[in-house]
């Protein structure tokens, strides 16, 4: 049913602390992880291509997952799969902090991600079923608000663990945060029948979705390493270029399929999900990058380097609530064109001061305008997609919506992470991830830094597409 203002308005703040705190949960691991990986990598010995997996077999799962949990939580509803999306997450965490080397980590990971995507499924579905309409902005923006005070702890928290205690407890701080979630979420979230009225899992479209994003990714991650023609890259790419237009045609045909494809053809959200996307590719990545610049490039400690990169998370948080009372002045759809405006001004900022010397003043000035951007542009571009939805389609909706912009957030943290090693003989991408190769002597530093001005640059003119996608969409009624 429609969220109505009958609804309790204490039952939906109650809903958010539950989804905020989970938020704040499996941000904190992301976040944390971003700047501990080249302490991880020492440890474990983590190759370049193992390091970044530990990044990118997280995002490729959770994308994968995405719509064929939006699927179950239709069938059997949103409660159960987000509690056991809690349980998951939260033991998956406990492992990877025992594993002896970093592909059981990546494998550990993986887990993690199945417990991440029934989470993240659920979540802004939970926030929009709860809050009544005229009140569904604020609820958005504190929801969002949770994932910036992640970013904003995240970071340092992650660099004061692998120094202080080791590695090992940049997995397990999650564990006891977790199991307070479990028990909140089971005391709260009130028990209501599924929503859906089919019931049915489209699985070999499923399988679709693995190879297409799958060959895309290995394609994108490896291609620096091994080159174009290397069977490993040409076999990524076949499998993306073979596996797209199958899964169009399953999805037309299938009789519960993956993805929606007749809601595409409803402007609003077809231009919504796409800026969704585009912002994802252009955004993704820029924390982990900026603690990374610090680390291989400047010589700073993991923890130097995370609080060096806070300017974004505190912008980022204060935009996240600031956007639902905005929202009472100006439509979601103007504030999302804002937003990712302002993105696209952070991103040329640090485009324009990138070197080996950047005063850090200048780093912080693209940092804040980055961070204003995402915490304008994403509540508000999730509110104008699910706002006025039936309950029966919030499921899918929002999965759809949580697939596309994680499947930017996939391509964007591989391109990314090609791109920024580019530059460099493929001997010293390791000395990247490990963040040594300021410890080197010669043009190396100075090659890395030609890297992250192609990434930037690259973003930046990703992030201007994102403005086009929003002013293509116009208000429907």
């Amino acid at each position: 049913m429609l969220a109505t203002t009958t609804t309790p308005v204490g039952y939906a703040w109650r809903t958010l602390s539950v989804v905020s705190l989970a938020s704040v949960l499996t941000g904190l691991g992301g976040s944390a992880i971003n700047v501990a990986l080249p302490e991880i990598a020492r440890h474990t010995g983590a190759d370049a291509t193992a390091a970044g997996w530990i990044l990118l077999g997280f995002q490729l799962t959770t994308t994968v997952l995405m719509v064929v949990f939006g699927r179950l939580a239709d069938m059997f509803g949103r409660r159960t799969l987000y509690l056991w999306g809690l349980a998951t997450y939260t033991a998956a965490a406990l492992l990877a902090g025992l594993t002896p080397n970093a592909w059981t980590i990546v494998a550990m990971r993986v887990v993690q991600a199945a417990g991440a995507a029934m989470l993240l499924t659920n979540s802004a579905a939970l926030v929009s079923d709860a809050f009544p309409r005229e009140r569904l902005g604020e609820g958005m923006g504190v929801y969002v608000a949770s994932f910036s005070i992640a970013g904003l702890i995240g970071p340092t928290l992650g660099g004061v663990l692998a120094e202080s205690l080791g590695w090992r407890w940049v997995f397990w701080f999650n564990v006891p945060i977790g199991l307070i979630c479990l028990a909140w979420g089971a005391l709260v979230l009130r028990r209501v029948p599924p929503a859906g009225r089919e019931r049915g899992l489209d699985l070999p479209g499923c399988v679709l979705v693995l190879v297409t994003l799958g060959g895309l990714l290995l394609a994108l991650s490896e291609f620096t390493r091994l080159g174009w023609g290397h069977p490993v890259v040409l076999g990524g790419l076949a499998g993306f270029a073979v596996g797209l237009p199958l899964f169009l045609v399953r999805q037309a045909r299938a009789a519960h399929p993956v993805v929606d494809l007749g809601l595409f053809r409803e402007r609003a959200f077809a231009f919504g999900t796409l800026a969704s996307f585009l912002n994802a590719v252009a955004r993704m990545g820029m924390v982990f990058l900026v603690a990374l610049y610090f680390q291989a490039v400047r010589g700073d400690d993991p923890v130097q380097a995370g609080l060096k990169v806070l300017p974004l998370a505190v912008a980022a948080m204060v935009a996240s609530v600031s956007s639902g009372f905005l929202q009472r002045l100006l439509s979601a759809r103007t504030l999302a064109v804002a937003g990712a405006a302002m993105t696209t001004c952070g991103l040329l900022v640090m485009l324009a001061v990138m070197s080996a010397a950047t005063p850090y003043p200048a780093v912080a000035l693209g940092l804040v305008l980055i961070g204003l951007g995402s915490g304008v542009f994403l509540p508000s571009n999730t509110t104008a997609i699910l706002d006025g939805l039936p309950s029966e389609r919030l499921g899918i909706v929002n999965a759809m919506r949580l697939m596309l912009q994680n499947t930017g957030n996939v391509v964007g943290t591989g391109l990314v992470l090609s791109i920024i090693t580019a530059p460099l003989p493929a001997v010293l991408h390791q000395s990247v991830f490990a963040g040594t190769l300021s410890r080197l002597r010669g043009s190396a530093v100075e090659q890395l830094v030609t890297g992250y001005q192609w990434a930037l640059a690259t973003m930046a003119t990703i992030s201007v597409l994102t403005v086009l996608a929003c002013l293509a969409r116009r208000k429907v009624t």
